[in-house]
């Protein structure tokens, strides 16, 4: 199953100053524990954005080393969680968000010029999705496997995942959603425990009414030590398969395609006027792409 794409094929490289008014403010969140030399890469591509974030928010996770003071001197808003684990620190940072759209990123994550802009625009014109998330290529490694192995590595995230969940899952490095879809799931999450892969356990508490999206026009970098590092990756499968656990039996398959397709059947039912209830802009299957 390949997840859908938003072409921007053709978009300006800049906005005029009308149109930026015209689309949602950003809020960029990055959890961070002891990784200041790759925060400052990311903090430096988000001061280059083609459209500045309403804010920077950096989550300290209890870090030792110099990232929370960095990320003072990039002027972005320092937040302190201090119970341990990403789940708890996402979480804390996308609370305090002020922006329309929490944007989400990793202390490893190199965003492009235009992804701010992207991000925005993807809401702006398809009001009916509530989260997205991108791909992703490596920054780092052999050259020539830093975009075939990123492909590998979350591909096999998304073709295995998408069917338990019934939409594209989230991916904590790239993903972005309204403020109001994380007021409606947020005291559902498990931001308590620490083992728990925070994206996908959002993207199970997000479905149905909560449209969830994939375009690849958003793409980052990332670092690759998810494939360097061995006992890392057994232990990310570890957390992969407790998320999936915890939310079983209420959200076993079955009963989320389910409830996607009653939802799905209820947006086309027509009004006493004749016009679809609760239609979206663009409908379609729990699995479809975002378009133009």
């Amino acid at each position: 199953m390949t997840p859908g794409a938003l072409s921007v094929i053709g978009m300006p490289s800049s906005l005029s100053p009308a149109a930026d008014r015209r689309l949602p403010s950003i809020s960029v969140v990055i959890p961070v524990k002891d990784d200041a030399e790759r925060l400052a890469r990311c903090l430096d591509a988000l001061r280059g954005q083609s459209i500045p974030p309403l804010e920077l928010i950096v989550v300290d996770n209890g870090s030792t080393d110099a990232s929370a003071a960095l990320a003072r001197a990039a002027g972005a808003r320092v937040v302190t969680e201090r119970r341990p684990g990403i789940p708890a620190a996402a979480a804390a940072g996308y609370d305090a968000a002020t922006g329309q759209i929490i944007a989400r990123l990793d202390a490893d994550s190199i965003p492009p010029e235009h992804w701010v802009e992207r991000v925005s625009l993807v809401f702006a014109r398809r009001p009916d999705v509530s989260a997205i998330t991108g791909g992703a290529r490596f920054s780092g490694g052999p050259r020539g496997l830093r975009r075939a192995g990123a492909a590998v590595y979350l591909g096999a995230y998304y073709v295995s995942l998408a069917p338990a969940l019934g939409h594209v899952p989230l991916f904590g490095s790239n993903l972005a959603l309204r403020r109001d879809a994380w007021a409606a799931v947020r005291w559902r999450v498990h931001r308590a425990d620490p083992d728990i892969h925070d994206d996908l356990d959002l993207a199970f508490h997000l479905g149905g009414p909560l449209r969830v999206r994939y375009t690849r026009d958003i793409a980052v970098q990332i670092s690759h030590r998810p494939l360097t590092d061995a006992r890392s990756f057994v232990r990310r499968f570890r957390r992969g398969l407790h998320t999936v656990a915890v939310h079983w039996p209420a959200e076993l398959p079955w009963r989320r395609w389910s409830r996607a397709l009653t939802t799905a059947v209820g947006a086309r039912a027509p009004s006493a006027g004749g016009a679809r209830a609760g239609a979206p802009a663009r409908g379609g299957s729990p699995l479809r792409r975002v378009g133009r």
